[in-house]
């Protein structure tokens, strides 16, 4: 059995420039097929544009205010929004708000930095 606890996961930088505390997944724990973890943008922040060749990901709102971009089309996202970004879609978020944004986010298959392609 394998359970991670929030408070002894050590936080990382994605290649996209969030910062990332996964749950389960190929950095984390032996999880192959897919990934949870929560990213961190602070406030005034953005992630750098960037696409997964592979991976459908999940996004979801626990804290803060968004501004997420898919493939030129931007949307405000804020608590309890879900948002899906297929594979190969650009996408970009921005910290929109007052406080930290905290995005869950669930990778099908599990996120690596050799998926991820930087667009800028």
């Amino acid at each position: 059995m394998h359970v991670t606890s929030y408070a002894q996961i050590q936080p990382f930088t994605t290649l996209d420039g969030s910062q990332i505390r996964e749950w389960a997944g190929r950095v984390s724990a032996p999880a192959q097929n897919q990934s949870l973890a929560e990213a961190t943008i602070p406030v005034g922040g953005a992630t750098t544009e960037h696409l997964h060749r592979s991976s459908e990901e999940l996004y979801l709102v626990t804290s803060g205010h968004g501004r997420l971009a898919i493939d030129g089309e931007e949307r405000l996202i804020e608590p309890g929004d879900c948002a899906l970004i297929p594979p190969g879609a650009r996408h970009k978020l921005f910290n929109v708000g007052d406080e930290p944004l905290r995005i869950v986010c669930a990778c099908a298959p599990a996120y690596s930095d050799e998926d991820t392609q930087l667009l800028e």
